[in-house]
């Protein structure tokens, strides 16, 4: 492949993405965004945190993205993937707790977790998104590769992205995370949010 077959690929991947809600059923993806920029202004407007979890590269875009909602964002965000709570949650516990355990800790209620799993099937962060609900927590996922994933099934807005290139999900999947915070931004600064 070429490299702009390449961003010819993550293109389609962009304008593939499948927007499904609690019930399974299919939104569009301008719908989907729209409930979850709702979502994250009207619980992040009452006080409540935006928690991103994720494994690899997408602890990375977690990481940045906590960054970007509370820096640009003005939201309260975190990510729970230092080094010394990764280690020490996996040692005292599992690795499959590494998200569970922290979330069960600090999330409240109405607080919004986005869970990130290119495969959509890491245990740990099926894991944590099932502590989350457990928690009364609004629930957002993003996941990628097969469409039956169990990540998809487990949030009240899922964006999943057809594609089995982790390159292609990816970035796709930060693309999600950054327009949903500068759509935030934007709406706040023209004073219609």
């Amino acid at each position: 492949m070429t490299p702009s077959g390449y961003l010819r690929e993550v293109g389609r991947a962009l304008v593939a993405v499948e927007v499904t809600d609690g019930e399974g059923r299919g939104l569009g993806l301008e719908e989907g965004l729209e409930r979850a920029v709702s979502i994250l202004l009207e619980q992040t407007r009452r006080g409540l945190k935006v928690m991103f979890i994720g494994n690899g590269a997408s602890a990375a875009i977690g990481s940045h993205q906590a960054l970007d909602y509370w820096k640009n964002g003005g939201m309260r965000a975190v990510t729970f993937n230092d080094l010394a709570l990764l280690t020490a949650v996996s040692n005292d516990f599992s690795y499959a707790e590494v998200f569970e355990k922290p979330i069960e800790m600090f999330a409240d209620v109405g607080d919004i977790l986005l869970a990130i799993s290119s495969s959509g099937r890491s245990e740990n962060i099926l894991r944590g998104a099932d502590a989350a609900r457990k928690q009364g927590c609004r629930v957002i996922t993003f996941s990628g590769f097969r469409s039956d994933n169990p990540l998809r099934s487990r949030g009240e807005l899922n964006f999943y992205v057809p594609s089995m290139s982790y390159g292609h999900v990816e970035v796709t999947h930060l693309a999600l995370s950054h327009t949903l915070v500068d759509t935030i931004i934007d709406r706040r600064a023209s004073g219609s949010a």
